[in-house]
């Protein structure tokens, strides 16, 4: 991470990252178009229904990696190796024992959940199924979100990226093989599923385990724990894992709100407006997991210098990517529409008319993410959360139950505009108000 990140060096060393996250978002998209058009709506709505809930829940291994990473590079920056791998080892076991207590918990209380989160008649049975059936591997899945960020620091972007290849590839084809070809409907799904999250997991803890890791980064045999790095790696990781949480309460609200205007239906076009969403997204959740490392490496350098130049071809990158898939999405709507939803023409034109409201974010919202991310790399944590906190659990929840009021329907799917615009005001007064404390 040493030297000049221009442009081209920029989106060299990226890619992998953003296509890591790329393939993990259609991994997950993948079962919605399988249940959707094999098992149903009311599966389809189900699966929608608990995802929230389960995202919450493995929220804590991204605080993790994305917290501990920041900490651990810039520890390398500083040139202190072996402490560096002190704090990756603690973190790692850390994630994988509360993932256990966590899932355990979660796994008993499925059905009251899924009946909290909105679920009703038959859409409860399709909940827990599904639910039940993940959760046994999400201790797993929560390892694979912490250890992806790390596979930047390690210098390793690839390692990440195959170990998603893999997973989808397989999600993708056990998707097929159970739902469509032996008719498992939800509960293939869920099976498909599961066994892509283990596998997610297990290779890169093999890797930095085996006498093959030539990296920097290693897992250490005998480390006390550190619980000063412990606070600090959460600390710094708090915005992400705050922005998940804030992110699918939002979700969860939409599903009430969208059950008490439209009912099920809402509820489904809501999760295609999720996944396409998801999909462009994941580019900037990709570019951001890779920078962020390479921007604590350069503060724990102190080269102020570097540190204002990422910060300025970021902006000009995202607000690039921002216009292209505002406008892929405004073109092709209907298409995207049709693919999750065509069987039913009432919930196709609904979902294509949500999309071309709901969709106009992304003019804004990467701004947003990577303001949160540019604080997370500086190491500092509360900034970083004050943004993800404000910006879904405040603004956009605030909108979701008040727009409504004023707008009908028309205003859940405003609500995230509005939203992002005020979050918008945020990010720039914050990332301008600080400079002089970072020299950027």
């Amino acid at each position: 991470m040493d030297g000049h990140y221009g442009y081209k060096r920029i989106i060299k060393e990226m890619w992998p990252m953003v296509l890591m996250i790329l393939v993990t978002s259609v991994d997950s998209i993948v079962d919605g178009w399988f249940i959707s058009n094999y098992a149903g709506s009311t599966a389809f709505a189900a699966m929608n229904i608990i995802w929230p809930a389960i995202a919450i829940i493995s929220a804590l291994g991204l605080m993790v990696g994305a917290g501990g990473s920041a900490l651990v590079s810039k520890t390398y920056g500083e040139g202190d190796i072996e402490r560096g791998n002190r704090i990756f080892t603690m973190l790692i076991r850390l994630t994988f024992v509360a993932g256990l207590a966590i899932s355990a918990v979660f796994f008993m209380f499925m059905r009251p959940a899924s009946i909290a989160l909105g679920a009703e008649g038959d859409m409860i049975r399709y909940a827990v199924i599904y639910g039940r059936i993940v959760t046994l591997t999400l201790p797993v899945y929560m390892l694979q979100l912490a250890i992806q960020p790390f596979c930047m620091t390690a210098g390793k972007p690839a390692l990440g990226t195959v170990t998603c290849i893999i997973c989808g590839v397989n999600n993708i084809v056990l998707d097929a093989l159970f739902v469509a070809v032996f008719g498992w409907g939800l509960t293939g799904a869920a099976v498909a599923t599961a066994i892509s999250f283990f596998l997610g997991g297990l290779i890169p803890v093999i890797y930095f385990s085996s006498r093959h890791n030539s990296t920097p980064l290693q897992f250490v045999r005998h480390s006390r724990d550190d619980w000063k790095a412990i606070g600090k790696s959460l600390s710094n990781g708090l915005s992400e894992f705050v922005g998940n949480i804030s992110y699918n309460v939002v979700g969860i609200c939409y599903n009430l709100q969208l059950m008490k205007y439209i009912g099920e239906k809402g509820v489904s076009a809501y999760g295609v407006l999720l996944y396409i969403g998801f999909i462009f997204g994941s580019v900037f959740i990709g570019y951001n997991m890779g920078v962020s490392q390479v921007i604590s490496y350069k503060f724990g350098a102190g080269d102020k210098k570097e540190l204002r130049s990422l910060l300025q071809k970021s902006c000009v990158l995202i607000a690039i990517a921002g216009l292209l898939f505002t406008a892929i999405i405004e073109l092709l709507a209907p298409q995207l529409a049709y693919a999750f939803v065509g069987y039913d023409a009432e919930l196709s034109n609904l979902t294509t008319y949500a999309l071309r409201i709901y969709m106009v974010s992304f003019l804004i919202c990467g701004f947003n993410m990577f303001a949160s991310a540019w604080f997370t790399a500086l190491n500092n944590g509360p900034v970083s959360a004050v943004i993800s906190f404000t910006r879904t659990l405040v603004f956009e929840l605030g909108c979701v139950f008040a727009l409504p009021l004023i707008l009908g329907i028309d205003g859940i799917w405003l609500a995230v505009n509005v939203a992002e615009v005020l979050a918008l005001l945020l990010s720039t007064a914050l990332v301008l108000g600080l400079r002089h404390k970072y020299g950027y």
